[in-house]
């Protein structure tokens, strides 16, 4: 019963343009062959605890990312895909000594390279690093609701003690799950802090 309010809630909440706010911090999803190059032949990421968006997670594996002026720690993310892409803050880009491009996830061309380091060996990665632009899952049914289409600009205006607006794109996906992705500076710059809801503007 419990479970139905919260969702009857939320629901009647997203239908009038606000959305739960997730921060996310640097991390990495890697392709197969990269994976097997850090971790050795025939590895596979190792489960440990789900994301929000469906069949996404949090893997046991670490990755060492190398840029000119430094390293930093990585969380993989699962499962595997097609390329192998680095999401980093501005921030971490400043410290790592990293030129990356701010783009929407899977637009990898020309983007920032730097060296990735595991257990196993080393990959030279020529491109895949972006500062991820914020953006906003949510269902077909959700974009018809809000009149929203795939790919569209809006404003997303961070309802916190530093009430912020940003620019975010709208992702539309059968299987999403409706939640908003900043990465740590746009979540520090507005006082973001536990649970954040942002309103959809267009």
């Amino acid at each position: 019963m419990e479970n139905n309010i919260v969702d009857i809630v939320t629901s009647a909440i997203q239908k009038n343009g606000f959305i739960q706010v997730e921060v996310s911090a640097r991390h990495i999803h890697l392709c197969q062959s990269d994976l097997e190059v850090l971790f050795g032949k025939g590895a596979n990421l190792t489960w440990k605890r789900d994301l929000s968006q469906p069949g996404q997670y949090l893997a046991e594996e670490k990755v060492i990312l190398i840029g000119p002026k430094g390293e930093k720690k990585l969380s993989v993310l699962g499962p595997v895909r097609k390329a192998t892409q680095v999401e980093l803050a501005q921030s971490d880009c400043l410290s790592l000594g990293i030129k990356a491009p701010v783009r929407l996830s899977g637009d990898l061309k020309n983007s920032g390279n730097a060296m990735l380091k595991g257990p196993y060996g080393e990959v030279p990665l020529k491109e895949g690093v972006i500062v991820a632009e914020a953006h906003v899952h949510m269902t077909p049914e959700m974009g018809k609701t809000l009149a929203l289409s795939d790919q569209q600009k809006v404003k997303l205006e961070l309802l916190t003690s530093r009430p912020t607006v940003i620019n975010a794109v709208v992702r539309i996906d059968t299987q999403s799950r409706c939640k908003a992705h900043i990465d740590t500076d746009e979540a520090n710059a507005s006082g973001c802090s536990g649970f954040v809801i942002a309103r959809i503007r267009k």
